[in-house]
């Protein structure tokens, strides 16, 4: 498996590489994962969970992207040998990984790219972009979280015919106590990155324009260690002095149980197409919280599929508020949207899709 970001690194996408990797090690085949060295002080190899772990030094970071000249290298030499390689887009070195692997190449497209405007990020974009395609062409399939999400990609016509829809892996956190809640009122909780393509500060006006003195939002998440750098100076300037609001920070894995079982409605209010699916929005569901999603590719499509929870308009904090009324006032029942999202999503579920797809591949 090879991917930028690797654990203890925090996002949707390295999360769901890690859960899919430990999830198949545990099952007794041997997976060595490929990443950059995103923190000096990480050793450059060491077994996590059952899986090795091999880094690469970064050169040079760019916004959310990092560089390292020795990572094709790496991936290339650790697949001789190897049954798949499993690549994680996107990824700028994606094409050049893909060609020279020496093992059969499947991918796991987490999402479109999404960079701020301005023409070095437009140019990084585009590279990206024409490195996918190039890795399309040489893989004998491409992981999607959904084909909402897939064919509403701008890279839909190079994955076309090769696509295969695997749900992005969520782990069961029923069961934690509800530490985090302030008072009986209605509460909302976010997690996630606090940076721009989350649209937190949008979430913020829409709990706001509920005007109700009872409720609390909970926002949870990292700000101090994110590629490409945290909006929680937008989130804070947002927030005012509205005493209603806590802004809790990094919330450990041991934790987010109790996080769950302290809120009324999960919210999910993504802005652009980095967003495809929103592992944490399924994990609250499995514990019985609706959620609240932006009506985009592959986020609404939890909502959709379990009937349960509110789409909302992106950067809307008018249709925000309207959603979270709607499951303020009738709220559906917690064991009903716990037993819906169990049936659909779940870690096993997706490291049983992957581990056939491997095998497939592997046989040719």
């Amino acid at each position: 498996m090879a991917l930028t970001y690797y654990a203890p690194y925090v996002s949707g996408l390295t999360n769901a590489a890690r859960d899919v990797a430990v999830g198949l090690a545990a099952r007794g085949q041997r997976v060595t994962v490929v990443a950059t060295q995103h923190d000096p002080a990480l050793p450059r190899e060491e077994v996590l969970d059952g899986v090795r772990v091999v880094r690469t030094p970064v050169a040079l970071r760019l916004g959310k992207g990092a560089v390292s000249p020795g990572f094709a290298g790496a991936v290339a030499r650790e697949t001789r040998g190897a049954g798949v390689l499993n690549l994680h887009l996107p990824m700028l070195e994606a094409g050049l990984v893909a060609r020279l692997s020496k093992a059969p190449v499947v991918l796991t497209y987490q999402c479109d790219v999404s960079l701020p405007p301005g023409l070095v990020n437009a140019v990084q974009g585009r590279a990206v972009d024409v490195s996918s395609r190039v890795a399309m062409a040489r893989a004998a399939a491409v992981g999607v979280t959904s084909e909402d999400y897939a064919q509403h990609s701008r890279l839909w016509s190079a994955m076309r015919g090769k696509e295969r829809e695997i749900p992005a892996p969520c782990l069961d956190r029923a069961g934690g106590s509800p530490r985090f809640r302030d008072g009986e009122g209605f509460h909302v909780g976010f997690l996630g990155r606090i940076v721009e393509e989350k649209g937190v500060h949008h979430l913020v006006e829409g709990f706001q324009a509920l005007g109700d003195p009872d409720a609390r939002l909970l926002v949870a998440g990292d700000f101090a260690a994110v590629a490409g750098g945290s909006v929680i100076e937008q989130v804070r300037r947002a927030i005012g002095d509205d005493d209603r609001i806590r802004v809790l920070g990094f919330v450990p894995d041991d934790a987010l149980a109790d996080l769950y079982a302290s809120i009324d409605v999960f919210a999910l209010p993504s802005v652009n197409a980095f967003e495809a699916f929103g592992i944490v929005q399924v994990e609250a569901m499995m514990t019985g919280v609706p959620a609240l999603a932006s009506d985009m590719p592959g986020v609404r499509q939890p909502v959709l599929r379990t009937g349960y929870g509110a789409i909302a308009r992106p950067r809307d904090a008018a249709s925000i508020a309207e959603g979270l009324r709607r499951l303020r006032d009738a709220p559906p029942p917690r064991a009903a949207v716990a037993e819906a999202a169990r049936a659909l999503y779940g870690v096993e579920r997706t490291v049983d899709a992957y581990a056939a797809l491997f095998a497939e591949v592997r046989r040719g």
